[in-house]
């Protein structure tokens, strides 16, 4: 993401940067909160404005055989199911509040994120090859 600025942000690991709802909130008795007192909620939400790599992990060796072997295998990431423009609901207490160029953001871990949601992209479904008609035949 990159900033007003020109600076480029680069969120790591398995986090997420979320840019979180503002204004007042409604409990469920109807009552409305005020922003300092919804803070302080357990659950929060808002939209995913960058993503990190995801988990890095390191495939375990194989030299059980011939452990003088250096073979370092190459650490590789664990993508997440978080993409950027989804709608994140989220638990509060892990999350860490940021301030970039005026505008508040929290970085939470990938863990603390309950659900996703995203608009549904719906691709036309492919026939199967052996029901192809003459005409699509190349």
């Amino acid at each position: 993401m990159v900033l007003g600025s020109g600076k480029e942000i680069e969120v790591v690991g398995d986090r997420v940067l979320i840019l979180p709802d503002e204004g007042e909130e409604r409990t469920e008795v109807g009552l409305y909160l005020p922003r300092p007192t919804a803070e302080k909620a357990t659950v929060q939400a808002g939209t995913i404005m960058e993503v990190g790599p995801g988990l890095l992990v390191v495939e375990p060796t194989g030299n059980d055989e011939e452990p003088w072997r250096l073979d370092e295998p190459e650490p590789r990431h664990v993508k997440m199911q978080a993409t950027i423009g989804d709608y994140a609901v989220f638990l509060r207490k892990p999350a860490v509040e940021i301030r970039l160029e005026g505008q508040n953001y929290l970085v939470v871990p990938h863990s603390a994120i309950l659900v996703l949601m995203r608009n549904h992209r719906e691709e036309p479904e492919q026939p199967p090859d052996e029901f192809k008609t003459p005409e699509s035949w190349e």
